[in-house]
């Protein structure tokens, strides 16, 4: 067999999907799926690298793992000691916006304190040259205090225009603690790539308040993307029973949890601190869900490659297990649809590719990367 062939045949070997695609229907026409990798245990989430050599993908164990060609490669090495108990362990992964230049890969993760309880950090290291570790890594953000005992850690990392890191946190289920200022349960942060605080944050001199805050009120933020078109950050976050929301947080501002919320308590019974669904002082959501999908990940799309889908946000759903695909007409959304239904299983991130798909991880012991694209009409 001439090279060149040889070559070609091994290219596609390589990139052919690990199961044959299947399809399912939508508004816009049928759905292809591709399953890109599976094996992988409680992804959360994914990362491209660039220049087409693959993605970083988490495991919530505590792995970080390169998905190149095809292959998915063991652990990276140099990731810092994970709290791997209930939601905790690795979450969200970004890559800085100067990657091409320093490399830098940041990490959100559950962190153990000395008396057994955790918070939320994100550190960042060096990708090194062969993909198979992160060098030099270093925390950069600690969420103080530590209250968690499992669950609420948020989180998702979302670097905006100007180069400003935002961190979605959640509240570690200690309610009252998302309306304190001096403590960063509940909040929206925002930083400096380096960890410093910028001046103009708006609690910054403020005493009894932390300068690293942006926003608070907020319940468990597992959802964070920059609007291609505005370039303001959208959130969104768990409501307990009945609630989740979308938020486009300003500075300063309170979103009210749990002083206003559209839920109850998983037990029937009211919040105890709620005063309904609107309160005086507090922002309404941008957008709410009076049942929960139990919502996470979230991804505009502005990709060329499926016109039907521009000017879509889709947000994964955990307990409703599917995709939730949203129109918007600037920032109003106006039309909700529910995607692969028939599909039957937890989503916990979907980013858009730079080939124009959108890319899934489910959470699953098993769990797989999924491709989702429009077919072609026949």
């Amino acid at each position: 067999m001439p090279r060149l062939c040889l070559l070609a045949l091994l290219c596609t070997l390589l990139l052919t999907p690990a199961v044959q695609a299947a399809q399912y229907s939508s508004e816009k026409g049928p759905l292809q799926v591709d399953q890109m990798a599976g094996g992988l245990e409680h992804p959360w989430a994914l990362a491209f690298l660039p220049d087409g050599q693959g993605m970083l993908i988490t495991e919530r164990p505590g792995r970080l793992r390169l998905l190149a060609d095809g292959q998915l490669s063991g652990p990276l090495g140099g990731l810092p000691k994970v709290f791997a108990r209930g939601q905790g362990g690795l979450l969200d992964v970004a890559l800085s916006p100067q990657f091409a230049a320093d490399r830098l890969v940041y990490l959100s993760y559950a962190e153990a304190g000395d008396d057994g309880q955790a918070g939320t950090a994100v550190g960042r290291g060096r990708l090194s040259a062969d993909l198979r570790r992160l060098e030099d890594f270093r925390v950069i953000f600690r969420q103080q205090p530590k209250l968690s005992t499992g669950i609420h850690f948020g989180s998702r990392l979302v670097f905006d225009r100007d180069g400003h890191l935002f961190i979605a946190l959640g509240e570690n289920n200690q309610r009252p603690t998302a309306q304190d200022l001096d403590k960063l349960q509940g909040k929206l942060v925002r930083l400096y790539p380096d960890g410093r605080v910028p001046e103009d944050n708006p609690f910054v001199g403020r005493q009894g308040a932390r300068p690293e805050i942006w926003s608070y009120g907020h319940r468990n933020q597992q959802g964070a993307a920059l609007n291609p078109w505005t370039g303001r950050l959208w959130t969104h976050e768990h409501g307990p029973r009945g609630g989740d929301e979308i938020n486009i947080p300003e500075p300063g501002r309170n979103y009210g949890w749990p002083l206003a919320t559209h839920g109850i308590n998983y037990s029937f019974l009211p919040i105890p601190e709620a005063r309904g669904k609107t309160v005086e002082g507090t922002e309404p959501p941008h957008y709410v869900w009076e049942k929960s999908p139990a919502i996470s990940g979230m991804a505009f799309y502005d990709a060329g490659r499926f016109p039907a889908w521009q000017h879509s946000l889709f947000i994964g759903a955990l307990v409703d297990r599917c995709l939730i695909r949203l129109e918007l007409d600037g920032d109003r959304i106006v039309h909700e649809e529910r995607l692969l239904e028939d599909l039957d299983t937890r989503i916990r991130d979907v980013r858009q590719g730079p080939d124009g798909y959108l890319y899934l991880l489910t959470d699953e012991t098993d769990g797989k990367l999924l491709r989702l694209g429009l077919a072609p009409r026949e």
